[in-house]
């Protein structure tokens, strides 16, 4: 199978004109992107979408002056008493806005006095009950989502945290965002990886993907993504918690994989490399090029999605139906 004939590059190739298009219309999260008088708001997402939530905290946090808190949809269903979330602002992030569980668990949040704000890349409220529900709908894109594993969504919801982030203190600069789309246009036609990565991601019995601050996220997703398309043996951790006991599991037979935000690499990722070293594990550094952290974290992660896709076609299995992934998984 042709790589550039699967549904799966055809989401990845689109990426960069959907990043454009939102940053047009940016302006419209002055009116959408809620948070709380204290500067506070809360994330709920499963899947990609709940790693996009992790994204967010580094972000917001950092960039952004705003406190950011993950809800677990459990704990909300299994309360005891009512939770005050009077004044407080609740993101809903849901590619495809039909997750029933987070729509419940906003439901009830909203019933409990919070506001909601859905982040979806569904346009049709018909078929959005959660951006019906929550009535602030920030809409990553107007491209239909297709059964795939998340790619083009995952990016715009990336991309949407930074604009709000732009948005509420204006940390970045129109360059950065101009740039990033012309980094992600170069990131669909890079092959990243050789045919000598392939071969070493193949023979390795387990894949680690590990990162820093944003790039948690990014390692996290990447996978995900290894998982759902190329059936790999893929887990994605923090660099600081890699080594409090997931390192331990690592051999001379498996491959990690490392972010770093920067050409030089931080201390902690430096830390992992070490310990890698130590225990005969290979690993591969994903180094970001010249744009700017965190933007870089796109199209690093737009290369990895094309790299998982690149291994699944090289094992013969066909990347755009995956045993196991639903575009709507209902966990509740």
């Amino acid at each position: 199978m042709d790589i550039k004939q699967t549904l799966t590059y055809g989401d990845i190739a689109e990426t960069p004109a959907l990043l454009e298009k939102f940053s047009a219309r940016s302006g419209a999260l002055k009116n959408l992107a809620q948070r709380s008088k204290d500067k506070t708001v809360y994330l709920v997402g499963r899947g990609s979408s709940g790693t996009a939530t992790l994204f967010a905290k580094y972000i917001w946090e950092t960039c952004a002056g705003t406190i950011t808190n993950f809800i677990h949809p459990h704990s909300i269903f299994e309360a005891r008493k009512p939770l005050n979330f009077k004044g407080q602002a609740v993101w809903a992030f849901s590619q495809s806005g039909r997750s029933r569980d987070i729509t419940a668990c906003l439901e009830k949040l909203i019933k409990w006095g919070a506001k909601g704000v859905a982040v979806t890349n569904e346009a049709d409220l018909k078929n959005n009950p959660l951006a019906r529900l929550a009535g602030r709908h920030i809409l990553l894109s107007d491209s239909k989502e297709i059964p795939v594993a998340a790619t083009k969504s995952f990016d715009l919801q990336l991309w949407a945290v930074l604009w709000t982030a732009q948005t509420w203190s204006g940390c970045f600069s129109e360059k950065d965002f101009k740039d990033t789309v012309a980094a992600a246009r170069l990131a669909v036609e890079d092959d990243y990886g050789d045919e000598k990565l392939l071969k070493k991601i193949k023979q390795a019995n387990m894949l680690g993907f590990a990162g820093r601050g944003a790039y948690n996220a990014i390692a996290e997703d990447s996978a995900l993504k290894f998982r759902e398309m190329a059936k790999s043996h893929a887990l994605g951790y923090s660099a600081a918690e890699f080594l409090h006991g997931p390192v331990g599991a690592y051999t001379a037979k498996d491959l990690v994989f490392l972010f770093t935000p920067s050409e030089k690499l931080p201390e902690d990722i430096l830390k992992v490399k070490k310990a890698l070293n130590e225990r005969g594990t290979s690993c591969e550094l994903v180094l970001p090029g010249k744009l700017k952290f965190p933007f870089n974290c796109i199209p690093v992660d737009m290369r990895m999605k094309m790299l998982a896709l690149r291994l699944a076609l090289s094992k013969g299995l066909n990347p755009d139906n995956p045993k196991g992934l639903r575009k709507v998984t209902q966990t509740f």
